[in-house]
């Protein structure tokens, strides 16, 4: 260790140490001032929809890109380690039109396209493979949490100065990605004027001490040239004056509320919504607030409210059940994430929490529909290590102790437990017959732990 030197060496050994993270809550990682990444089906799909459409104009393949969230209430996005997003929830709240968000997307996205991420060299390369490696732990981990709301803080440690150093852009690709966003948003017949308001609002920011900017500032470098730029873009475009989408604008809504509701504070949820403010985003935003505050009584009123003018959304279901299954009421969560997954059979991380409550009602009827719901789930998400421990409690439920082995081989696999997998994996091989599909996974497990094992142990 003492070899070790300088600000590179320092990363390294920080990058090492977020292999061990613990997962834990949100409001105490809060506390501690950790940099989280959070899981929300509502909030994903609702990035997605607006990216879907300035991905296929780029030629990319949505499917491909990893959105993530992160819970920092500082206004930033960026792009890293191919095809991964990042957005932080302060850009989310703070953005009251969604084209704004759409923008900066379409810039993050001509990153993408432009291959900038890539022009690295040597040890930065490796650096931040290293970095976006342990993003993805962390978000394997969130992922335990099993919750379908805001859920879980997983990394710690001095990010946002790795961040700076290794994500930061040139002036040039900077152009380049504006250049490229202008095309995006024209060719999925958007209007470039959300990119320049953020841009313009950011311009605000320039005479801040750099310790009061906005990190998007410091990594992706503003210039009048820039802005001169834009203006004229957005001037030319066709869809100039073309109007938000009023789909995007009700989404935006919903996701702000969403997040204000479990981000925020009482006297800040209610200075964005009053009292008298009875519209959608206002009884969401209190729902969520009463919820997270222990009012349970409370937000179950509100929240059934919603879903008596309401009654078929999915995420409202989804919050009814993340309400009464944190409260132990799980036989009453049971029947509400049911008819939420009736609805969205492709949100995984619905689908995760029905498991997840059938299993806790310990029912041999129940642990075989969990097995169903978990193997849907795992197809979609196959490094899900949650998902992989729930399976392996319903396959040990039902003698399936084989099956049981390899699911805990994958979940030890996939929270860094090189260790405990090649273990389980293993006892897997000695259960399962030879040679078949799941013996073989097993082996594929084994052979991967080992590898990333004697990996870990050279760096």
């Amino acid at each position: 260790m003492d070899r070790v030197l300088g600000t590179f060496g320092r990363l390294l050994l920080w990058l090492a140490a977020l292999s061990t993270a613990l997962i834990q809550p949100m409001a105490p990682a809060l506390a501690q001032g950790r940099l989280q990444l959070i899981r929300d089906a509502e909030i994903e799909s609702i990035i997605r929809a607006y990216a879907t459409p300035l991905w296929q104009v780029a030629g990319l393949d949505p499917s491909a890109i990893t959105v993530y969230l992160v819970n920092d209430k500082s206004i930033n996005a960026f792009v890293a380690g191919g095809q991964n997003l990042f957005v932080n929830t302060g850009l989310l709240m703070a953005a009251d039109d969604p084209m704004e968000v759409i923008g900066v997307i379409a810039h993050e996205t001509g990153h993408i396209t432009g291959g900038h991420i890539s022009q690295r060299g040597g040890a930065i390369d490796e650096a931040r493979g290293l970095l976006i490696a342990s993003y993805i732990l962390g978000i394997l981990g969130a992922i335990a949490s099993g919750r379908g709301e805001v859920a879980q803080a997983v990394i710690s440690g001095g990010s946002d100065l790795a961040l700076k150093g290794l994500l930061s852009f040139t002036r040039q690709q900077e152009q380049s990605a504006d250049q490229a966003a202008i095309t995006f948003l024209n060719g999925a017949g958007l209007s470039p004027k959300g990119l320049l308001n953020f841009m313009e609002k950011l311009r605000g920011q320039e005479v801040l001490l750099a310790a009061n900017q906005d990190p998007y500032l410091s990594t992706h470098p503003l210039t009048s040239d820039r802005i001169e730029f834009l203006e004229r873009e957005t001037a030319a475009s066709p869809n100039v004056d073309k109007p938000t989408p009023a789909q995007f604008k009700a989404m935006n809504d919903r996701m702000r509320a969403k997040l204000i509701g479990f981000l925020q504070s009482r006297s800040q949820v209610d200075r964005a919504y009053p009292p008298e403010d009875q519209g959608l985003p206002a009884r969401y935003a209190h729902a969520i607030l009463e919820y997270r505050e222990g009012q349970i009584a409370k937000a179950l009123d509100l929240i059934d409210a919603l879903l008596k003018d309401y009654p078929s959304d999915p995420y409202f279901l989804e919050m009814k059940g993340q309400m009464l299954f944190e409260y132990g009421r799980i036989a009453e969560a049971l029947p509400v994430y049911q008819k939420a997954v009736d609805v969205l059979p492709g949100a995984s991380q619905i689908r995760i929490m029905l498991a997840r409550s059938q299993i806790e009602l310990n029912s041999r009827d129940l642990d075989g529909q969990a097995i169903k719901n978990l193997e849907l789930v795992l197809v979609d998400e196959p490094r899900n290590s949650f998902a992989w421990r729930l399976i392996a409690t319903a396959y040990g439920r039902s003698g399936k102790d084989g099956m049981a082995a390899l699911a805990l081989a994958e979940s030890s696999l996939w929270r860094g437990e090189y260790e405990d997998a090649l273990s389980h994996s293993k006892r897997a091989m000695d259960l399962l017959p030879r040679n078949s599909p799941a013996w073989l996974q097993a082996e594929d497990v084994s052979r991967e732990a080992e590898r990333l094992q004697q990996k870990k142990k050279n760096q």
